[in-house]
């Protein structure tokens, strides 16, 4: 592959893809459940809470396909599989660290915006 420059504003560079996975709903879920090691489908469902069986595993897929996350099956009765972060995906661990810490320290600011914008209008 030619090497490209990349730039996210641009609405045909690759890389606005990459963003938009960072950003989907569940793939921050899915890394703050798999950042202490592997863990099994039920594990990482049971860890992130509402999501339903389908989605996570489109999630799951998308990020294999993307390299961000391996899945392992280990021939045993019944079958075991684990998902894990390859390096790349660790890669994103802190950024998607500090993303959560300020949602979780800025969420009650938030909160209280939008009541105020709810009641001016």
């Amino acid at each position: 592959m030619e090497t490209m420059p990349f730039d996210v504003m641009d609405p045909d560079c690759p890389s606005r893809v990459v963003l938009q996975r960072i950003g989907d709903k569940w793939t921050p879920l899915v890394f703050q459940s798999l950042k202490d090691g592997p863990r099994r489908f039920s594990e990482v469902r049971a860890d992130i809470g509402g999501v339903t069986p389908k989605v996570l595993t489109q999630t799951l897929r998308t990020l294999e396909r993307d390299g961000l996350v391996s899945r392992a099956v280990f021939a045993e009765v019944p079958v075991r599989v684990e998902y894990t972060l390859t390096p790349l995906g660790r890669s994103l661990l802190a950024p998607l660290e500090a993303v959560r810490a300020w949602a979780e320290s800025h969420a009650a600011t938030i909160l209280e915006a939008r009541e105020a914008f709810d009641a001016a209008g």
